[in-house]
C-alpha cells in the first residue's frame, strides 16, 4: 500500500482539517500529517504515542516501515539533520535519521486526533465515565458541554469536556481511574471535595487557565488533565475544585489505543501498538 493511501485511512478517523481549523481560529501551531516519506510501499505499521527510540527499534525488529505517532515527530524548528550532532537534547534529528536510514516513514496525527469524534479528548471523558460507573454501580447518559467546538466541512469535533458522572466518592474514582487507564502515577488535590457529580477533562496539557475557567463556569467538582502548573493548582484550590492529574502519556495513550484499534480493523497491513509503559 502506498503511504498516501494509508494516510487517507488515518485521516478518515482524525481529519487533519480539524487541526487546521483549530490553528486558524486560535492562532495555534501544529505539525500533523506525513512528516517523513521514504518513498516505499508500506508493509507494516507501528503505532506509538511518540517517535521514541524504542518505537523505532521495535519497527526495525519487526520489519515494519511506518511509524504513526500522536505527538508530532517534527515540532520545533530543525536547524540540521546530523547523526550524533549533540546539539539537540531531544535527539529529534538522530531519530529522524535513524528512520530514514532504515526506510521507515513517519506520520503524526496530533491536534486532529485530540479533537476528532472518538479521539483522545473524547476518549478521556469516556474512560472517566467508565471509572465513575464502576464506583457508583450505575451508569448515566452524559451530555457534555464542549469548551472548543471544531468543524471543517463534514468533519466535526471538539476539545475540553464538562459532564455529569454517576455520583461517586472521589477516592474511589481515583482508584478506578488508575485501573481504567492502567497507571499508578496519579496525583490528587482534593481541595475539600469528597464526592463527585460533575467532571471536566482535557487530554494532554489542557489543565491550564482556560481549562480551569471552563471547569468553574460549568460547575465541575473535579478537573482532570495533566501537566498542571502550580498557579493553576493553587487557583483550583481557591475555587474549591478537586484536581486529578494523570501523566500526559496516560491521558492520551488511552484514546490513542482506541484509534489504533479502529485503523487496524480497516486494513490488512500488519499493525502493532507500542506503549512506553514507563511513561504511563
Amino acid at each position: 500500500m502506498k503511504l498516501s493511501e494509508f494516510y487517507k485511512l488515518l485521516d478518515r478517523f482524525a481529519p487533519k482539517a480539524l487541526s487546521d481549523a483549530f490553528c486558524a481560529s486560535h492562532g495555534a501551531y501544529d505539525n500533523s500529517g506525513i512528516l517523513v516519506d521514504v518513498g516505499a510501499e508500506i508493509t507494516g505499521v507501528i503505532f506509538s504515542l511518540d517517535l521514541s527510540s524504542a518505537a523505532i527499534r521495535r519497527a526495525k525488529e519487526t520489519g515494519k516501515n511506518l511509524v504513526v505517532t500522536h505527538h508530532p515527530a517534527i515540532y520545533a524548528k530543525l536547524g540540521n539533520l546530523c547523526v550524533e550532532s549533540g546539539r539537540d537534547p531531544l535527539k529529534t534529528g538522530d531519530k529522524l535519521m535513524e528512520c530514514i536510514k532504515n526506510g521507515i516513514s513517519v506520520i503524526s496525527m496530533h491536534l486532529n486526533l485530540d479533537g476528532a469524534a472518538g479521539g483522545t479528548d473524547e476518549s478521556l471523558m469516556q474512560g472517566v465515565l467508565r471509572a465513575a460507573t464502576c464506583v457508583a454501580g450505575k451508569a448515566i447518559e452524559a451530555e457534555p458541554e464542549i469548551m472548543i467546538t471544531l468543524a471543517a466541512g463534514e468533519a466535526k469535533g471538539g476539545y475540553g469536556r464538562s459532564y455529569s458522572v454517576p455520583e461517586c466518592d472521589l477516592d474511589g474514582l481515583v482508584d478506578a481511574i488508575k485501573q481504567e487507564f492502567s497507571t499508578e502515577r496519579v496525583s490528587v488535590y482534593k481541595n475539600g471535595k469528597t464526592a463527585v457529580k460533575k467532571a471536566a477533562s482535557f487530554c494532554g496539557a489542557g489543565g491550564d487557565e482556560e481549562g480551569l475557567a471552563f471547569a468553574v463556569k460549568t460547575k465541575a467538582d473535579v478537573l482532570i488533565s495533566s501537566d498542571f502548573k502550580h498557579h493553576v493548582l493553587a487557583a483550583a484550590k481557591e475555587q474549591g475544585i478537586a484536581v486529578i492529574a494523570l501523566t500526559h502519556y496516560a491521558s492520551e495513550a488511552y484514546g490513542f489505543e482506541k484509534y489504533y484499534d479502529k485503523i487496524r480493523r480497516q486494513t490488512e497491513l500488519p499493525c502493532e501498538l507500542f506503549t512506553d509503559t514507563e511513561l504511563l
